[in-house]
C-alpha cells in the first residue's frame, strides 16, 4: 500500500493478484456498462463552489447513521463473496472498517456466516437482505441478525432478478472450491457456473416482493429497516409514508438494469421528496473525498463505497481495506478545508456550483 496516493491506484494493484473471473466479478458492471462508467463520470460533471476566509483549524468529520456513531461519513457497502480477494474474507473487511471507525453492511451473499461477521470483532454492522421466495429462509437470516447484533436490516430493492452482467457469462463465473454462500451453504448446486449460476440465485429470489411486504419484513425483528436501491422520487415518497428509517440511493454499481442515472443526480430530487424524514445514503461511484462532499452538499448523510474497499482488501487485507477508508478520510478533511466548510453536517448546499 506504501505506493497508493489515491483510491485508483488500488485497482490495478488488485487486479495483478486476481484471477480474469474475479477481477471481472467486482469491476464489470450490466450490459454495456454505461451506467457504470456514468457513476464516476456524473460525480465529475459536479463542480464545488468553496467559500474562503473561514477558520478551519478544526474539521468535524465525525457523525451517526441511525444513531450509530461512525468516525466518518462513509460506510462499507454490501458486496458478494468478500473469499475471491483475500483468503479472510469478509472477516477482514470487517476488521479494517472497524479499524477506521466505521460501519460494515455485511451482504447475504457473504463467504462467512453472518455470525462469524458478527463475532470477528466488536463493532456495529447492519445486515443486507434479499428477499427469499422461500419466506421461512427470509426470516430465519432476519432472526439470526437480530440475534447476532446487527444494528439494521438494509434490504436490496433493485434486484428481483439479476442483472445481465456479460463478463460473468463470458467467463462462465463460478465459486471456486472451497468458497460458498455461507450463510445458506445448501442454496446453490455444486459446479453452478457462469449464466446458470445467476439463473439458479435468481430462482431464489422473490420476484413478487412488493410494498405490502415491509409490514410483514418489519414484524420479523426490532431492526430499523433501510432500502437500499431507490432512484425513483416516487419510490422514495412511498418508502417514507411506509416507515422506513432510511433509504440509500443506489443503481446496485451499475451491475442491475443498465442506461439509469447516476445516484449522485437523482439524489437532490429525492432529498427534496423526502424532506428529512429518513436518513438519506448515496451508493455509487464514490472514489475520493470532494465525491464524499459533493454527497453531503446534495442531501446524503453518508455514502457506501463498495470496489475500492475490495481492491483494497486484496492487495493488503484488513489493512488494506483500513487504509482505503483513511485515504478517503485525508482526501475529505482536505477537501473541506479548502471548500471554506468545518463540520460535515453543516455541508451547505450553496457548495454546489
Amino acid at each position: 500500500m506504501d505506493n497508493v496516493v489515491c483510491l485508483d491506484d488500488l485497482e490495478p494493484l488488485a487486479r495483478a493478484k486476481l484471477s480474469q473471473m474475479a477481477y471481472d466479478y467486482l469491476a464489470g458492471g450490466a450490459e454495456d456498462e454505461w451506467t457504470l462508467r456514468e457513476n464516476r463520470a456524473a460525480f465529475q460533471r459536479i463542480q464545488l463552489l468553496p467559500r474562503v476566509l473561514v477558520n478551519v483549524t478544526k474539521r468535524n468529520l465525525a457523525t451517526t447513521v441511525l444513531g450509530t456513531p461512525v468516525s466518518l461519513p462513509v460506510l462499507v457497502a454490501p458486496m458478494a463473496f468478500h473469499g475471491l480477494y483475500h483468503a479472510e474474507g469478509e472477516l477482514a473487511t470487517a476488521r479494517g472498517a472497524a479499524s477506521a471507525g466505521t460501519l460494515l453492511v455485511a451482504s447475504t451473499a457473504s463467504n462467512v456466516t453472518l455470525e462469524q461477521i458478527a463475532a470477528e470483532v466488536d463493532a456495529p454492522k447492519w445486515f443486507q437482505l434479499y428477499v427469499y421466495r422461500d419466506r421461512e429462509r427470509t426470516r430465519d437470516l432476519v432472526q439470526r441478525a437480530a440475534a447476532a447484533g446487527y444494528r439494521a436490516l438494509c434490504v436490496t430493492v433493485d434486484t428481483p432478478l439479476v442483472g445481465r452482467r456479460e463478463r460473468d457469462v463470458r467467463n462462465r463465473f463460478h465459486l471456486p472450491d472451497g468458497l460458498t454462500f455461507a450463510n445458506f451453504a445448501d442454496a446453490v448446486p455444486e459446479h453452478s457456473s457462469g449464466s446458470a449460476l445467476n439463473a439458479y440465485v435468481a430462482s431464489l429470489w422473490e420476484p413478487s416482493f412488493s410494498w405490502g411486504d415491509l409490514a410483514w419484513l418489519r414484524s420479523l425483528s426490532p431492526l430499523p429497516l433501510v432500502l437500499k436501491g431507490v432512484l425513483h422520487p416516487e419510490d422514495a415518497g412511498l418508502a417514507v409514508e411506509h416507515g422506513v428509517a432510511g433509504l440509500i440511493v443506489s443503481n446496485h454499481g451499475g451491475r442491475q438494469l443498465d442506461t439509469v442515472p447516476a445516484p449522485i443526480t437523482i439524489l437532490p430530487r429525492i432529498a427534496e421528496v423526502v424532506d428529512g424524514r429518513a436518513e438519506l445514503l448515496l451508493d455509487g461511484g464514490v472514489r475520493r473525498g470532494t465525491d464524499v462532499l459533493k454527497a453531503l452538499a446534495l442531501g446524503a448523510r453518508a455514502v457506501l463505497v463498495g470496489r475500492p474497499v475490495l481492491w483494497g482488501l486484496a492487495v493488503g487485507g484488513a489493512e488494506g481495506v483500513r487504509a482505503t477508508l483513511e485515504l478517503l478520510r485525508a482526501e475529505l478533511a482536505l477537501a473541506l478545508a479548502l471548500a471554506g466548510v468545518t463540520d460535515v453536517h453543516a455541508v451547505p448546499r450553496s457548495l454546489i456550483f
